[in-house]
């Protein structure tokens, strides 16, 4: 098979699964048709990351028995289904939150994770770069669907939207997922062999999932990926009444300034993957950790449009870099065999971070009255932070007799 056309299948199959990321343009919509308030839609999005997260690991589970074809098509059945289903929740918010939110979330977790998980073992002499394109996809779904999901709003009502949107994603899900599958094993590109910089960063076997767990370095990578998506998703879940606050203006001002740096986000997460293949994963996870320390401390006294713009979109660049590194630092610490459960059961990471920032910085901005407070803490536990990508390195086998004692699988 040509692995640059299974990873264009694998971007295009993210694409498709990143369009949760439009949920915003229908907070406004089913609030006023059904008079929930923005709080309680919002809740819908919440609930499908947190799906995504758990999900992800038993697909991981599953991938390994059954093979990434079967759990791509599944997951991208269950989100189509889910997100169809929803054009049902006529006046019912609880509907609305086990379609969408449950059922599409579960989907989306079997679905992402299989791209990373195959597209790590076709491109092991560009780990970072290639899961970086993968789920740059992913960050650009919204950029496809926003004005797509807003001209349908539009032309046929909010609801009938969510089934067109269902009978899409279903399509090209399941196509897309069908081009899903492991190459033989053993292979590696013709005439490749890793460089003394690559071996170095790499743990010289692959690790079933209970041993990587057991592993210091394993929770170590977690907590790197909790800390870096709760700040993002921090910014991500205030950033348009955010924006009228600091920069003063109105409401489709700020909505024009949320599409524009949402694009970071997609572009993080290529660009930090790209640069993670030439300074390693774990300096690239310090230069974003530090660059988000001065961007967080010093936007609550910007009061420019631009300005207010180029530092927000800098912070989702490492919002998504952080997605688009992580799996290739992953395989790289645990060998590519059995990255989708290792990395699947990681992403329960996004699953906390996508209630406990958004929480902090709502609760610390009721109490405070500005935005200013969370902002400052945040980058403070980024500071602090820090430590963790220099002090971790990859998992070591201790020799006993003459015998790797590490490389027993339990």
């Amino acid at each position: 098979m040509n692995r640059w056309g299974l990873a264009a299948a694998g971007v295009l199959l993210q694409i498709a699964l990143g369009a949760v990321y439009a949920w915003s343009v229908f907070r406004v919509p089913l609030s006023k048709q059904f008079g929930w308030t923005i709080s309680q839609v919002s809740l819908t999005f919440t609930i499908a990351i947190f799906a995504l997260g758990f999900a992800a690991f038993f697909a991981g589970l599953w991938l390994n028995r059954v093979g990434p074809r079967v759990v791509a098509i599944t997951g991208g059945a269950l989100y189509g289904i889910g997100v169809a289903l929803a054009s049902l929740a006529n006046h019912n918010l609880t509907w609305l939150y086990l379609s969408y939110g449950v059922i599409g979330g579960i989907g989306l977790g079997f679905s992402y994770i299989v791209p990373v998980a195959v597209l790590v073992k076709w491109f092991p002499d560009r780990r970072g770069l290639i899961t970086g394109v993968a789920v740059g996809g992913f960050g650009a779904g919204a950029l496809v669907t926003a004005p797509v999901a807003t001209r349908l709003i539009a032309s046929v009502g909010v609801l009938p939207t969510f089934l067109y949107l269902g009978i899409t994603y279903l399509i090209v899900t399941v196509i897309c997922g069908f081009f899903m599958q492991n190459p033989p094993p053993g292979w590696k590109p013709a005439g490749w062999n890793p460089s003394a910089t690559q071996t170095a960063q790499r743990s010289a076997r692959d690790y079933a999932l209970g041993d990587a767990v057991r592993s210091w370095q394993w929770w170590v990578l977690w907590g790197l990926l909790f800390l870096n998506t709760s700040a993002g998703i921090s910014l991500i879940s205030q950033e348009a009444p955010m924006f009228q606050e600091l920069a003063k203006v109105s409401a489709i001002t700020a909505a024009g300034m949320v599409g524009v740096v949402s694009f970071g986000n997609a572009l993080g997460r290529v660009f930090w993957a790209w640069l993670s293949d030439l300074v390693t994963r774990r300096m690239t996870f310090v230069i974003m950790y530090l660059l988000q320390v001065a961007l967080f401390w010093i936007l609550p006294s910007l009061h420019t449009v631009g300005i207010i713009t180029i530092v927000s979109f800098l912070i989702l660049m490492c919002y998504g870099g952080g997605f688009g590194t992580m799996p290739a630092f992953t395989a790289d610490y645990f060998g590519a065999k059995n990255v989708g459960p290792i990395y699947g059961l990681m992403l329960t990471a996004w699953s906390f971070a996508s209630v406990f920032g958004p929480v902090l910085i709502a609760q610390t901005r009721q109490s405070t009255g500005v935005y200013g407070g969370a902002l400052h803490i945040i980058a403070v536990v980024l500071l602090l932070s820090v430590v963790l990508p220099l002090i971790v390195r990859p998992p070591r086998a201790r020799v006993e007799m003459g015998e790797p004692t590490g490389s027993r699988m339990r």
